[in-house]
């Protein structure tokens, strides 16, 4: 903790994590939000798949492309564009009992304008900490993103269950608007100078660690989604004990990112992290009541954040600084197309047999993941040792003749 602690004392590094995570926590609670809404008015998991799908087509366009454009226009520029466009449709799906259609409609053009918090605040890190702090401090930024990711549906499903679906999303319109106008306004992003890329879009993803990261990505938060529609299901939309057994995935995350992401990552981290999401995740679907499924999530909850920390480090220490950006912007592309479709498969899984299969959902969601972690293991560098900086941008250097 003492590592920790003195990351939290290095200036700006706490105000940033707080921004960034207040700025974000809008997309831990969209589709889950999303989904709940469509389904309150169309009575069905199976249209409400089909609006988190058309949500995560534009999550996946805008992801790397917005990340690259701040490399062209500066961040704050784009972030406000994003910011913008994305609180409008937000604010437009709630207008109206849409057709499902429409839904899709307004879902795309959410995903679209998602704002690229997640790449900005990654590549602003390496410039506000020395090397032997970067790995910890991605171990703590993953530790606090879970917040987003798992407590951000707990107080979705208890504003939507007991309040409203608008109203859920009309909470996630105002921590996008309060934390991204807190995180634009920070000095580091104005501070922070992102080089043009000089290689062609989505070259990037042509380096194996940030390919592993994307996928590996998308697999661990579609198995956290389809995890939280099962269990909404499961309890039934007014069930307040939903959002008990989630905040207990939580907490979970919560410890695990604490106790184990700080660990030098080598080249079988991933996969032995993702192990433990798989077995918590098996162990919910042969358990039911509220207690033992939250014991079966707790010990799911373990692995998210040190699996997170792992990815934003190999990405991180695999690129040059001018890539950066772009190939966070994939990596949290990855993450958000899992979140959108894991809810999305989830829920016709879920009209088929009930809340159970959104929980095997996830149980597939993380299998898949542990394979990719451990068929894949040589791709992720070994940082025990090393710094996760990334690598410098060179430049000819022009020699004038005497």
């Amino acid at each position: 903790m003492s590592t920790y602690t003195s990351l939290l004392k290095t200036p700006g590094v706490g105000r940033i994590i707080a921004a960034q995570l207040t700025a974000r926590f809008p997309f831990g609670m969209l589709s889950l939000a999303f989904l709940l809404h469509v389904e309150h008015v169309h009575h069905s998991y199976a249209a409400a798949g089909l609006v988190l799908a058309a949500t995560s087509i534009g999550q996946a366009i805008s992801g790397p492309l917005t990340s690259r454009w701040m490399g062209r226009w500066g961040m704050r520029p784009v972030l406000l564009l994003t910011l913008a466009v994305c609180l409008v449709t937000m604010l437009a799906f709630t207008a109206f009992d849409f057709s499902v259609p429409a839904f899709m409609a307004l879902g795309f053009v959410t995903g679209l304008s998602v704002p690229p918090i997640q790449p900005a605040v990654r590549t602003i890190y390496p410039k506000m900490v020395n090397s032997s702090q970067l790995t910890p401090l991605f171990s703590l930024d993953a530790s606090a993103q879970e917040i987003i990711w798992v407590a951000g549906p707990v107080i979705t499903t208890f504003v939507g269950t007991q309040v409203g679906t608008r109203e859920a999303i009309w909470l996630a319109a105002l921590f996008l608007v309060g934390g991204g106008i807190w995180f634009i306004a920070s000095p580091e992003v104005g501070r922070v100078r992102i080089p043009r890329s000089k290689r062609s879009f989505g070259k990037v993803l042509a380096r194996p660690p940030v390919l592993l990261a994307t996928v590996a990505g998308f697999l661990l938060i579609g198995a956290c989604a389809a995890v939280e529609a099962g269990v909404v299901a499961l309890f039934g939309e007014g069930s307040a004990d939903s959002g008990i057994a989630l905040a207990v995935f939580a907490l979970g995350s919560l410890v695990g990112g604490l106790a184990l992401g700080h660990v030098p990552v080598g080249p079988w981290a991933l996969a032995r992290r993702l192990a433990i999401v798989f077995v918590g995740m098996v162990l919910a679907i042969f358990v039911s009541g509220l207690l033992p499924l939250s014991g079966a999530l707790l010990v799911a909850g373990v692995g998210i954040a040190p699996a997170l920390a792992v990815m934003f480090a190999v990405v991180s220490s695999s690129v040059k600084f001018s890539d950066t950006a772009e190939a966070y912007g994939w990596a949290g592309t990855g993450q958000l197309i899992g979140s959108a479709l894991g809810s999305a498969i989830a829920g016709f899984w879920i009209d088929r047999i009930g809340g159970q299969g959104g929980l095997v959902v996830a149980a597939a969601f993380a299998a898949v993941g542990v394979v990719v972690g451990v068929v894949f293991h040589r791709w992720l560098p070994d940082l025990r040792g090393r710094d996760a900086s990334p690598l410098p941008d060179t430049e000819p250097v022009p020699v004038q003749a005497s």
